[in-house]
């Protein structure tokens, strides 16, 4: 068997892997094996195919599995970024960084100033963000 076959069998492995783990963790080793595989086509030298597996590796892993996790993973969002943020609603009570109320779709929700500034009780404020149950706001 060539060792060019090897490395591509080995490739095919690793999508598989990740065929059965959909991390985008194999694709990378996936894609580094594929690619020593043609370099073995012209370089011989075990130790230098190993040595340029482990850097293709690293490289795939570090610089092009971020694009893709941002690109293929869904996030396991709640949903409330398109039913609350960038809504305009009114201030129920002063609002400041540590205390406040607001009044959305009938629902009452704590409220903090996004950067600080004392908001008037009867103010339209835009939702900016939200931590678990504290929407942050800030005045319109």
């Amino acid at each position: 068997m060539h060792l060019w076959t090897f490395i591509a069998i080995c490739g095919i492995v690793f999508l598989v892997l990740e065929i059965f783990t959909p991390s985008l963790f194999f694709l990378n080793f996936a894609l580094a094996a594929f690619l020593t595989a043609i370099v073995s086509v012209f370089v011989k030298t075990t130790f230098v195919l190993v040595l340029i597996f482990v850097v293709l590796s690293f490289v795939s892993f570090v610089f092009l599995r971020p694009i893709l996790v941002r690109k293929f993973v869904k996030s396991k969002e709640t949903g409330i970024d398109s039913k609350y943020i960038g809504q305009v609603v009114k201030a129920e009570e002063n609002i400041t960084s540590s205390e406040g109320v607001i009044l959305i779709y009938g629902e009452r929700w704590d409220a903090r100033s996004e950067n600080g500034e004392f908001i008037e009780k009867g103010s339209q404020v835009r939702i900016v963000r939200n931590e678990s149950i504290i929407m942050y706001v800030e005045k319109v």
